[in-house]
């Protein structure tokens, strides 16, 4: 799956409310209780639920967490090396 743009702009653990070293318990709980908060149905701010439910997305998934903390620990310097066309170079011998 690749990073998207989003992740290095928006820190979903700020989102959320939870440290980066917090459980997967701490970030469903943190959810639950913001998308109740927040959902449109019982008078929320849409918008606000949105960024919620995206950044739970992300870090509710303990693959795209692995992958985002990943990238936000490189930067946007790491995308930078991502997408090359390769060496493809037809040598007649």
């Amino acid at each position: 799956m690749p990073a998207q743009r989003e992740w290095f702009e928006k820190d979903y653990y700020k989102v959320l409310g939870v440290s980066d070293s917090s459980t997967e318990k701490e970030i469903k709980t943190a959810y639950r209780k913001l998308s109740k908060q927040h959902h449109p149905d019982s008078g929320g701010d849409e918008e606000k639920f949105k960024e919620v439910s995206g950044a739970f997305d992300v870090l509710g998934d303990a693959a795209k967490r692995k992958e985002y903390d990943e990238v936000r620990r490189l930067g946007p310097v790491g995308q930078a090396f991502g997408g090359g066309a390769g060496f493809n170079a037809n040598f007649n011998v």
